[in-house]
């Protein structure tokens, strides 16, 4: 099969049309996280849910791989850093994927998203910028934002009552962690792993979280880990998962040269607010005003972060 010809680089998609398709892959990844709920409503265990979306995304890269005919051999510096890279998004997987099975899916995907914040935090302690004041004004907001979305003097009183606050705090906690492992990948990316062709950054990437999930299932690690749906509602649920998932991750990555993600990319920070209305739509998941307010502050101050220069 031929190499495509990389003379000439496809000019960017009009803007109107690069945000349309980010938003259909913002939407994709939202139905996907919401799917993943459906599945383990009826049963799916955590990392069969994993396995399967990581197998998938792993046989789809494997294609696109053999096509670019891009070399899969590693320089010896980075072999240590992308075997971390895969660890970590194993670990953040895990992470989301058990915050999303706690609380409402949008809540989860809104916590986890606060990791440009994250990033800023981290990439200044390892000796980087940094943040500036408009910077540190706007994480500040995005937390006000987040005491807001989640209800936090409620979930307290749940807690102390003994009821659903333990497990609103277990997802809370799950989602800050995802949020903070994916930031740690993101830095390794950029200052570790950027000379690497990105199909095949992502390849590796996919068969580490793959092969993890499947050492984590046969040592039995996570209970219930490995269970597959019990009926026809949460093989669906697992199905729909790969599918969004893998659409979505192939149209983001096939169309990331021409969608000018620096301009473009604040568009992805959607994916909370079509996961809260598909949230609605399947799973009857909705959210107080006041917590609808503060999911569009935290929005907001993402995409006001997103767009700092430093």
């Amino acid at each position: 099969m031929p190499a495509p010809s990389r003379a000439s680089p496809a000019p960017p998609y009009p803007r109107p049309t690069a945000l349309l398709l980010i938003a259909a892959v913002a939407c994709g990844f939202a139905g996907n996280h919401v799917a993943a709920r459906l599945a383990f409503d009826h049963g799916t265990g955590l990392l069969a849910a994993i396995l399967c979306r990581s197998g998938a995304a792993l046989a789809l890269l494997a294609v696109l791989v053999a096509w670019r005919r891009d070399r899969l051999a590693l320089p010896a510096a980075a072999r240590g850093w992308q075997l971390l890279l895969g660890l970590l998004i194993a670990v953040q997987s895990l992470c989301l994927y058990s915050a999303v099975a706690r609380i409402p899916v949008a809540l989860a995907l809104l916590v986890s998203n606060t990791f440009p914040a994250l990033l800023a935090l981290l990439t200044w302690a390892l000796g980087g910028p940094r943040p500036t004041r408009r910077a540190c004004l706007v994480m500040g907001v995005i937390l006000l934002g987040l005491l807001l979305a989640l209800d936090v003097p409620a979930r307290l009183a749940e807690a102390r009552a003994g009821g659903a606050g333990t497990a609103w705090g277990a997802g809370v906690a799950f989602a800050l962690a995802a949020a903070g492992v994916f930031a740690c990948g993101i830095w390794v990316t950029d200052h570790r792993l950027a000379a690497l062709p990105g199909a095949v950054r992502s390849l590796y990437t996919m068969l580490a979280v793959f092969c993890s999930m499947a050492v984590a299932g046969a040592a039995g690690l996570v209970p219930g880990g490995m269970a597959w749906p019990h009926d026809a509602p949460g093989w669906a649920g697992l199905g729909v998962l790969m599918l969004l998932y893998c659409s979505a991750f192939t149209a983001l990555f096939v169309s990331v040269p021409r969608l000018d993600m620096a301009r473009n990319a604040p568009m992805m920070n959607i994916e909370p607010i079509a996961t809260l209305f598909i949230g609605w739509a399947v799973l009857g998941q909705w959210l107080a005003p006041l917590q609808i307010a503060g999911t569009l502050v935290v929005l907001a101050g993402i995409v006001l972060l997103s767009r700092d220069k430093r």
